[in-house]
Parts: C-alpha cells; structure tokens; sequence
C-alpha cells in the first residue's frame, strides 16, 4: 500500500508518476541534438518529491544523461529543487509555483575538480494536465546564460 502523499505537497501532486517524451538541446559549444527522457516524481510519505531522470539518443537508444534529486514546496508557493548530475555537478534552485507553472533560478552550484564548469541555471516547467513542458537555461565552460534543453513529456504512469 503506497503511503499517503504528504499535505503540505498537494500543490505539487500533479507532477507524480512517470513522464516519457522527446526533447531537442543545443547550447553554443554544442551542435543541436535531439534526445528521448524518462522522467519520474515519486513520494515517501515526507515532504518532499523525489526526481529521477534519464536520457537517451533517439536513434540508438544509447544513454546520455541522468540527473536524481529531490523537490520540496515551503511557504505555500516556494519551490526548491536539489539535484546531482553524474557529470560532478550538484545544484540547489529555487523559485516560485504560479498556475501550474514553476520557475527555477539556481541558488547554489557545486561542480567536483574534473566537472565542467557550470555557473547558473534556470529551468521552467508547465503542467497542464498529462503534458508536462519545460525549458532550461544554463550559463557553463564560460558562456553566458543560453537556451540549453527544451521537452514535452506526457504521463505514462501515474
């Protein structure tokens, strides 16, 4: 029997299950690229989400990238979002939920000593029923703030 979803997540509880979908990303250092992603948002019970995710190429099916971590909402409509990338790189974000709607500015990053430099991150993310959109932004290996990754994913498990 799944626990019960924690009350101060109800605001968030749209977002559980598993999203699939596809994705497109460039970025000035990169040539564009398109990818398919699984993501899933989980709960223990707590107060808070937990987030998985993984990338693959479409053509192959090869990986190309995971990141895991956790959501948390306090005050009602802040949102905060940890994540750990296994490029070395951990991030701290934090913005507001708006009418489905939640924008992400990073707080805090740490990258190991072999990890590419990242400097900032935006991420945008729009539910708006089985269809979750979202866009991130990244600033890293000294390029400003750019476009980097843009999906839509629809709901495959709730």
């Amino acid at each position: 029997m799944p626990p019960t979803l924690h009350p101060d997540l109800a605001p968030l509880a749209g977002l559980l299950g598993t999203w699939s979908g596809r994705g497109r990303g460039s970025y000035p250092t990169v040539e564009a690229f398109d990818y398919d992603e699984t993501v899933t948002f989980g709960h223990a019970g707590k107060a808070f989400l937990s987030y998985a995710q993984q990338t693959s190429a479409p053509e192959d099916g090869r990986p190309l990238h995971a990141e895991s971590g956790f959501v948390r909402l306090a005050d009602g409509d802040r949102v905060e979002l940890v994540v750990a990338h296994p490029t070395g790189v951990v991030e701290l974000e934090e913005g507001t939920l708006r009418a489905g709607r939640v924008e992400l500015r990073s707080t805090a990053l740490a990258c190991t000593p072999s990890a590419k430099s990242v400097t900032a991150l935006e991420r945008d993310v729009w539910l708006d029923g089985d269809v979750l959109r979202y866009e991130l932004r990244m600033a890293a290996v000294g390029r400003p703030l750019a476009h980097h990754l843009a999906a839509e994913l629809r709901r495959v498990d709730p």
